[in-house]
């Protein structure tokens, strides 16, 4: 999204801040759909609400092109692709994941999937940069919306059962029991606020990061190959993460990710700016950029159970939305007030160092209600294939 935003202004006269308004919009609606997304998951299974949120997405992408007020913007933008996005996002994919594979591959698992997404931001950003320079950013839209549907078809090979590995749960608890034991366990309190701040840092730089390097005189191809290149190597950073969650313990894995993004960020903005220096910290942030996903996801599953992984992972992603709501929102308005992108690096450090910190006492364990209600894997023949 974060392309569109010199293009679509200057074509209409917007402000970033009107433009900034609208992705926020949208970072805060995924994170408010996405646990009635998960939920509806849980219930109806993966495949269809996936399906059903590609498409939704495509409509989004193509309506987005035609807003012709800033108004319009948050409607398409933010409504509908926030919407899509919950439909479409990590935390049905990994719960169709937690149910297909036995606990001890899980981190693997959810690795995998996060890599795989990682790998689609490398692939998919500088053709949607290649489509705004050859086509303009009105079709790059609809291009961009028509490879969603290509897609689509794939949400089959998600198929799991509504329920299937809930089967084996002993006195599986009632909906409304789950959620009051969640929201009063304080490791999964602390866990969602943590999570605030890797939203808030993803989305900033994702939106802003082009703007941000077309400011300090670079071209706008170096914004997008950043953003790529982060992508690249966050599908090293996310699989790793995956394999050492799987080994050892995800706390202090998420505490040494937060303390390295800190370290990162500060590097970014101390040092004079150059097009080597974009791209170490490209490789360096990308290392770290969505490797938190398994990690986290997988304390959900140790702290719940994976009965109710989509809607418990899905509160989580709310936190993440908060602060991706913030993080997009506070960009622009900074800029506004102050011509400059450079509070919001300095913030997005500090809140580095007040995620590792929140990250110390999350108890990885299960939560009282839930102890002894992991059941088997629910198709042992996936994971099979695998091996």
């Amino acid at each position: 999204m974060g392309l569109f935003m010199e293009p679509m202004t200057g074509f209409h006269g917007w402000s970033r801040g009107d433009f900034a308004v609208a992705l926020a919009v949208q970072n805060l609606l995924w994170g408010v759909f996405q646990p009635f997304a998960g939920a509806l998951a849980d219930r109806v299974g993966p495949a269809r609400v996936l399906a059903g949120g590609l498409a939704v997405y495509a409509a989004g992408m193509a309506a987005m092109a035609w807003s012709p007020s800033p108004t319009w913007l948050v409607l398409t933008a933010g409504l509908v692709i926030g919407l899509a996005q919950a439909l479409t996002a990590f935390a049905i994919v990994l719960a169709a994941f937690a149910r297909l594979v036995p606990a001890a591959r899980r981190g693997w698992a959810f690795g995998m999937g996060t890599a795989a997404g990682s790998l689609g931001q490398f692939l998919v950003v500088p053709v949607g940069q290649a489509f705004i320079a050859g086509f303009g950013w009105f079709d790059a839209l609809w291009l961009l919306g028509a490879c969603l549907l290509v897609v689509l078809p794939l949400a089959w090979f998600l198929r799991v059962a509504p329920g299937e590995a809930a089967a084996t749960v002993t006195n599986p608890l009632p909906v409304r029991r789950v959620l009051a034991s969640a929201l009063g366990h304080r490791s999964y309190l602390l866990l969602t606020a943590g999570f605030f701040v890797c939203g808030f840092h993803v989305a900033f730089i994702a939106v802003h990061l082009p703007a941000h390097l077309s400011d300090l005189g670079f071209r706008p191809a170096v914004g997008a190959w950043a953003l790529s290149v982060i992508g690249l190597f966050n599908v090293v950073g996310a699989y790793a993460a995956g394999v050492l969650s799987g080994r050892h313990s995800k706390t202090t894995l998420l505490y040494r990710l937060y303390l390295a993004r800190a370290v990162i960020l500060a590097g970014f903005v101390a040092l004079p700016p150059s097009a080597v220096g974009v791209y170490v910290f490209a490789a360096l942030i990308g290392l770290s950029w969505l490797s938190t996903v398994p990690p986290t996801s997988g304390l959900v599953t140790v702290m719940f159970g994976v009965r109710h992984m989509a809607m418990l992972f899905g509160i989580v992603f709310f936190g993440h939305q908060l602060g991706a709501f913030v993080g997009v929102w506070l960009g622009g308005a900074l800029f506004e007030a102050y011509g400059s992108y450079e509070p919001v690096w300095w913030l997005g450090v500090g809140l580095a160092l007040v995620a590792a910190v929140l990250h110390r006492p999350i108890l990885e364990r299960p939560a009282p209600a839930f102890a002894g209600d992991e059941p088997p894997p629910s198709r042992d023949r996936v994971y099979s294939t695998f091996n």
